[in-house]
């Protein structure tokens, strides 16, 4: 190479800073010994639904009411007109509520943002179709990142505002509920 091709390239070289890019990304950096959980997002997290709920409401009521008015006109000793009024009533009623629920599911749920105290808003829903019945589970929520555990699962009894859904929706379902008629007739008392 000649001096003036050299003298060139060492003036090109100079002039022009060199641009260089890390290979360091802090918003994706993660140690080697750290665990792949979700904490940004778009990433996915796995939510064990444990939810078991039961509740009883039971009400005994019974009232007994008796009024009575009595009004005698007398004039000197002997009484001239008398005249009374009675009113009763009696009620007694009762009623019972039992109601028992159990749904055992794994969603997968997607990060959908990073609130400000870190914690993440989660949200997702699953479609499964068992003998033609599609069935439905939505699952909606707020996560601690220290509530998510090995394997990047998180239990439902540690969301927070938990909105969880499971419909289903075909032939079966449809059974299960009571005819138009029969709820009007209903709402009249009948």
């Amino acid at each position: 190479m000649n001096a003036s091709a050299l003298a060139l390239a060492l003036a090109f070289a100079m002039g022009a800073p060199a641009a260089g890019q890390s290979l360091y990304d802090e918003s994706s950096w993660r140690p080697l010994t750290g665990d792949n959980k979700a904490f940004r997002a778009g990433d996915v997290l796995t939510v064990q639904v444990f939810e078991n709920s039961s509740a009883v409401t039971s009400a005994d009521t019974g009232t007994r009411r008796n009024n009575s008015l009595q009004a005698e006109l007398a004039h000197g000793p002997r009484t001239v007109a008398q005249t009374s009024l009675g009113v009763g009533g009696d009620f007694e009623g009762g009623g019972r509520t039992q109601r028992a629920s159990r749904l055992l599911t794994t969603v997968t749920v997607v990060v959908q943002e990073v609130l400000p105290n870190g914690q993440l808003r989660i949200a997702g829903d699953q479609v499964l179709t068992v003998n033609e019945e599609l069935q439905r589970v939505t699952l909606e929520g707020v996560v601690r990142a220290v509530d998510i555990g090995h394997g990047n699962v998180v239990q439902s009894t540690r969301i927070a505002d938990a909105r969880i859904t499971y419909v289903g929706e075909g032939d079966l379902s449809e059974r299960q509920r009571r005819a138009w008629w029969r709820r009007l007739f209903d709402a009249v008392g009948f």
